[in-house]
């Protein structure tokens, strides 16, 4: 069994989470600071998912909160999903629409958050993450890969 006090950092991000205003935004910013200085791997991602989803779901059940807002760990690794396998240039662009999907929760984000516990909490941004990846490596590849050529020719 692992302890509460690793269970609290890890969903709190290191107590990132506790910070009094916007700590989803805050860890964001944390998310994407690590993963421009530190190369992290698809497996790095799935670890945090992972781990992640089990400790912010300890954490929801210790304090009685469904979603407590001090639990940020979801916006790290929807925040390294939406910064993946994308060049450096879109880093800032991956982070202002990670953000904007993970506020205003458009379909299928916000569906995402009905499902209960740990997995809740995280799947909303992971969903978001994984939409803003899509949607800039569309752009790459519409707007400087010739993909525009190829589906009209």
């Amino acid at each position: 069994m692992i302890s509460n006090r690793i269970e609290d950092i890890t969903a709190t991000f290191f107590y990132i989470g506790k910070v009094p205003s916007m700590p989803g935004t805050v860890a964001s910013f944390a998310a994407f600071v690590l993963f421009r200085l530190v190369h992290v791997p698809f497996w790095g991602f799935a670890v945090i998912a992972l781990f992640g989803g089990y400790c912010a779901h300890r954490y929801s059940k210790r304090t009685g909160i469904e979603d407590p807002s001090e639990i940020v760990i979801d916006e790290v690794a929807g925040m390294w999903l939406a910064m993946y396998n994308l060049p450096a240039g879109l880093s800032l662009p991956a982070l202002v629409l990670f953000r904007i999907f993970d506020i205003i929760k458009p379909f299928p984000v916000g569906l995402m958050e009905k499902i209960p516990g740990g997995a809740g909490i995280m799947a909303d941004d992971i969903v978001a993450g994984l939409l803003a990846n899509l949607i800039l490596l569309a752009t790459v590849w519409l707007y400087f890969q010739g993909g525009f050529v190829h589906l009209f020719s």
